[in-house]
């Protein structure tokens, strides 16, 4: 047995070292091709250069997916956070730092020590894992877009008077299963209550409590530009994380998971059936359409109260 432990450490090790070094292989292109676009086109306009490193690294990532595809290796997504965070911290040690304040050189170390404490505490984290009752891989319908599953059947998506009874079941003390908001996540083959989505960066699931080209220009020198292609990856980075931002607000302000967001189809109790004045529909009965309602939304400061409430 003891023999055995070792056997599946070693290969366990064996395998994390394999998806660090693919990922470290991934930052060094996804940088030197950033560093590539600092050093030619040094004199374009910020936004400019934002928007051809955007296309570039798209590029890059997407020649990489194929490239571990076409060998049969997987790189680490935590890995690929973490490396990025140090070859940034890198940099600006050796280039940046010099012409840097003092308080600003405290500030910044500050904020990457706490953003790896974060990494580090997120990965480590129960989202919220339970145990439920579906165990027949069967009666889970699979979703594609955020690998989620959900043991909701098919009869129980046709209306929405299953989520009538729970809502009854709820007042009564019971809470029901559906009003849980249990799903299962197909990448950590569990179940999480208040299930978001999974994070490939972080490894982990995320809950709802948890959210001039013809003028002779001076070549600058490879420090400059060093500097200058972090800076663009940095900046890059902020943007897409504005805009995640604002997502999560959003989420949270109405109370809905990005999972329930995409797939309410899938979830009855987000689903209400409007019978039309006019038409009926194949089988002579009179025509209906099912609308999309939020059944835990109860204004926008009811559910901050609840969320900050949640977060105790």
């Amino acid at each position: 047995m003891n023999h055995q432990f070792k056997k599946m450490k070693m290969v366990a090790e064996k395998l994390i070292t394999i998806e660090s070094t693919v990922s470290s292989v991934s930052v060094l292109f996804i940088h030197s091709a950033l560093f590539l676009v600092a050093h030619f086109l040094p004199s374009f306009p910020l936004l400019t250069l934002l928007s051809i490193s955007a296309g570039v690294m798209l590029l890059v990532v997407g020649l990489g997916r194929a490239c571990k595809k076409l060998l049969g290796v997987r790189g680490s997504a935590p890995a690929f956070v973490v490396i990025n965070i140090l070859y940034v911290w890198i940099v600006y040690l050796i280039v940046i730092r010099p012409g840097v304040s003092y308080k600003l050189d405290i500030v910044f170390n500050s904020e990457l020590v706490i953003l790896l404490l974060g990494l580090c505490r997120i990965l480590s984290s129960d989202p919220g894992y339970v145990a439920y009752g579906y165990s027949n891989p069967e009666k889970l319908v699979a979703d594609p877009l955020l690998d989620v599953e959900t043991p909701l059947q098919e009869s129980e998506l046709a209306s929405c008077e299953t989520y009538k009874g729970c809502a009854s079941n709820e007042k009564n003390g019971q809470e029901s299963t559906l009003l849980q908001r249990i799903r299962f996540c197909r990448m950590c083959k569990v179940y999480v209550k208040g299930f978001d989505h999974h994070c490939p960066a972080f490894g982990n699931c995320i809950v709802a409590k948890s959210y001039t080209a013809d003028k002779d220009v001076e070549k600058p020198s490879y420090s400059s530009t060093l500097a200058g292609s972090t800076m663009l990856f940095s900046l890059l980075q902020v943007l897409w994380q504005i805009v995640f931002l604002m997502w999560h607000l959003y989420c949270v302000c109405f109370n809905i998971t990005t999972d329930e967001w995409i797939n309410w189809k899938r979830y009855p109790e987000f689903q209400l059936v409007v019978q039309l004045q006019l038409g009926f529909d194949c089988s002579g009965q009179p025509a209906s359409r099912t609308v999309f309602t939020n059944p835990y939304n109860h204004g926008i400061l009811q559910n901050l109260k609840h969320f900050l409430k949640a977060k105790e």
